[in-house]
């Protein structure tokens, strides 16, 4: 058995009170931020840690932190996206019901990073129950003393809203998110300037995902080495959480050192797959990511091991397929989710995704057809991998 971080009070049935989550912990390590550390002290904690971003592109979260410049104006703002529409994904939905007091503490110590001054969770509008959640949760934590003026007798102060979103995947994107925040079409815009430089009202912005946050208690209580050696590869740092889905006995959310076996994650922790059908291929990170053959069913389940086959972790959320699923038929079910919630803004993705779509729907059950339009929606980073990983496994029988 696996030592269970963020999950480690986790029930069955419902949500931890703040005084399970103290008694396991929990607000500890703000008590010792706000005591002990300068707010650079934080960040480099993080930096040392080696915490990479967990909501899908891995950034570095104590870079993020450090990119907010000592003589940036304010107020800061630190906002922790919950707005989890990536198909296949839902173990922010999980932890945000798990412990939200771990989030709320995790936003907190990050705000103090960044010298934040407002907090808001934006939530997908289907959450409704998990965002009644987090104002409860937050609500208790301001009249502890965790949130507020002079937080815990302190200089520093934050407080926290939830932002309900009006919906579409697109608002999930940082810059489009920040966009959705202050009313304005939740278009993408390509950086520089930076959200850490000018983001929420042209004011610094750290934008971090809801497991990223929650992380961030365990390192500044438990030190930057402990949390690096609960992963299983040399380069790895941390637990992740794994939303498995699909073919499996027993899909779920499950917390797992970064590092672990995809067999492994299969076969012991989702009880393998169901009778009658065999491994074919997964996605190992949610829609945006590359299918998993069976020559990498023992691939080490994290960034580095995952980038080395040309693939990517992203989110973590595992779809496995089984030899009767036509994978042609499953790749089109993406592009039409992705053709459908593109933005609109750009040529190509507004274009090329249902190009691509009534391409693919045309192709026939050889897969033949596929390659001319893999590179149709060259301009966009994540909606074509669904039609051009089957191009990649062309040698895979995909129907």
């Amino acid at each position: 058995m696996y030592p269970q971080v963020l999950f480690q009070n986790r029930r069955p049935d419902r949500v931890a009170t703040l005084d399970e989550y103290r008694q396991s912990g929990g607000y500890q390590a703000l008590a010792n931020a706000l005591r002990d550390f300068t707010h650079m002290d934080v960040r480099q904690a993080i930096v040392d840690a080696n915490l990479l971003g967990r909501g899908g592109a891995a950034f570095p979260a104590g870079m993020k932190l450090m990119s907010v410049a000592e003589d940036a104006p304010f107020p800061r703002y630190i906002v922790c996206n919950a707005d989890e529409m990536e198909p296949g994904t839902f173990k922010d939905h999980v932890m945000i019901h798990a412990d939200p007091h771990m989030i709320i503490e995790g936003i907190i110590i990050a705000g103090f990073a960044s010298l934040a001054e407002h907090g808001i969770i934006f939530i997908r509008p289907e959450y409704e129950r998990a965002a009644g959640v987090l104002e409860r949760e937050i609500e208790v934590a301001r009249r502890e003393g965790y949130l507020g003026q002079n937080i815990l007798g302190s200089a520093y102060s934050l407080d926290i809203i939830v932002h309900r979103s009006a919906g579409r995947y697109i608002c999930g994107e940082v810059t489009a998110q920040i966009n959705a925040l202050m009313g304005k079409r939740p278009n993408p815009q390509q950086p520089p300037p930076y959200p850490t430089a000018k983001g929420l009202w042209g004011l610094p912005t750290v934008l971090s995902n809801v497991e990223t946050l929650a992380c961030i208690p365990h390192i500044i209580r438990n030190g930057e080495q402990w949390f690096k050696d609960l992963a299983l590869t040399k380069a790895g740092a941390g637990t992740k959480l794994f939303a498995i889905s699909g073919k499996v006995n027993r899909p779920g959310c499950y917390e797992l050192p970064m590092g672990v076996r995809l067999s492994e994650i299969i076969e012991e922790h989702a009880g393998g797959m169901l009778e009658g059908s065999d491994f074919k291929a997964c996605l190992p990170g949610g829609a945006s990511t590359c299918f998993l053959t069976p020559e990498h069913y023992d691939v080490e389940m994290d960034f580095q091991p995952l980038r080395d086959i040309g693939n990517r972790l992203g989110t973590g959320a595992i779809m496995v397929f089984d030899h009767k699923t036509c994978l042609v038929a499953a790749t089109l079910n993406l592009i039409e989710f992705f053709a459908r919630e593109s933005c609109g803004w750009c040529t190509p993705c507004r274009e090329g995704l249902p190009y691509i779509r009534d391409i693919g729907s045309k192709t026939d059950r050889a897969g033949r057809n596929i390659s001319p339009c893999s590179r149709a929606c060259a301009n966009t980073s994540g909606a074509p991998i669904a039609l051009s990983r089957l191009v990649r496994w062309g040698r895979l029988k995909v129907c």
